[in-house]
């Protein structure tokens, strides 16, 4: 297993992917991965759509292509669509004594991490995606009602050479301690 720095700072937004096809099994590890993460009260409001085939690939990239972005979308040998349950199964008395709070959205944050860092375990490049036609998207995937559409997540092998790691902001700006 790689040292947890490494596979963290290897793992980066990848925009270029080679003409490969990506394997089930390593598909299956990166899903297993998100399927594992820690969810509120064991809710794990997540679901997946994999897609994998050339002419659904096509017609979800385009609607993923809004206000001229994520034309990078067109060579992803893999796009994977992360949902969310409409009504996450919380115990009755956690939202009973805490009201509305949601924790499905941090949930599926964490999902989508573990996802992410197993692709770059696996060799392979993701991109997470914010922007698509959320109605369309929907429909093209037969995604039901009760799922609200979060983000997609294209992967494929990298093409490119690692783009240089963007400058972090420093950690006095971004935590603080109370000793």
């Amino acid at each position: 297993m790689t040292d947890f720095y490494q596979l963290a700072s290897k793992r980066h937004s990848c925009r270029t992917y080679e003409e490969k096809t990506v394997e089930k099994e390593k598909i299956l590890k990166c899903l297993e991965a998100a399927r594992m993460a820690p969810s509120g009260c064991n809710s794990q409001p997540w679901r997946f759509v994999v897609v994998t085939n050339p002419e659904m690939l096509q017609k979800l990239s385009k609607l993923t292509q809004l206000c001229g972005v994520n034309h990078f979308t067109e060579h992803a040998p893999v796009l994977i669509t992360v949902c969310e349950e409409e009504e996450p199964r919380l115990l009755p008395k956690i939202q009973e004594m805490f009201g509305s709070h949601v924790y499905a959205h941090g949930d599926l944050g964490i999902s989508t991490a573990d996802l992410t860092l197993e692709a770059a375990n696996q060799g392979l490049g993701c991109c997470i995606i914010g922007v698509y036609d959320e109605d369309k998207v929907k429909e093209l995937l037969s995604i039901p009602k009760g799922q609200k559409l979060r983000m997609m997540v294209a992967l494929g092998y990298p093409k490119e050479q690692k783009m240089p790691r963007k400058i972090r902001k420093p950690m006095e700006e971004i935590a603080r301690f109370i000793e």
